[in-house]
């Protein structure tokens, strides 16, 4: 369990993230199309998961545009954001904002990406939603880098996120 805050208030998730130099959790997450994608699909690529509560909110909007703005720079790397939108909603985000880096994916039909990546806010106002982190995967699917960020009102570190293909 990690604890983070949402303003002055503390927020319990349900479990830590992957670790480091571990293989990451699979998962299946659903696409905007409603098509299912595993991590599996994946494999071969370098992957950043930038995992947070909503897409409808001015610090998880901003995650997605900086990280739209990275990929089209990195080789080899997929970006993966992650929430409990409905499709729907991330699929309007991206074509509001001209989002075509990167894939919106959603945990909304089962909630086991949050809690296997231990992300699942178990307290607070946005209990059940996941919390704000970033996790990026070799190409084999190993953990080389993480973070849970420490107030969900925070952007994460990107510098060190992308830094860590390197």
């Amino acid at each position: 369990m990690a604890t983070i805050k949402l303003g002055e208030n503390n927020v319990e998730t349900v479990g830590t993230l992957p670790q480091l130099g571990n293989a990451a959790p699979n998962f299946t997450l659903t696409a905007q199309d409603l098509s299912l994608k595993n991590l599996s699909d994946y494999r071969g690529s370098r992957v950043i998961l930038n995992i947070f509560p909503s897409i409808d909110t001015g610090v998880c909007a901003t995650s997605a545009r900086k990280f739209n703005e990275e990929a089209s720079k990195l080789n080899n790397t997929k970006i993966l954001c992650v929430s409990k939108d409905l499709p729907f909603a991330q699929k309007r985000f991206c074509a509001a904002e001209g989002i075509k880096n990167l894939e919106m994916l959603s945990d909304f039909r089962d909630g086991n990406f949050g809690k296997n990546y231990g992300v699942e806010m178990t307290s607070g106002a946005l209990q059940g939603l996941h919390s704000r982190a970033v996790v990026v995967l070799d190409k084999n699917g190993k953990v080389i880098y993480s973070q849970q960020v420490p107030n969900i009102g925070e952007e994460p570190d990107y510098t060190s996120a992308i830094s860590s293909l390197n």
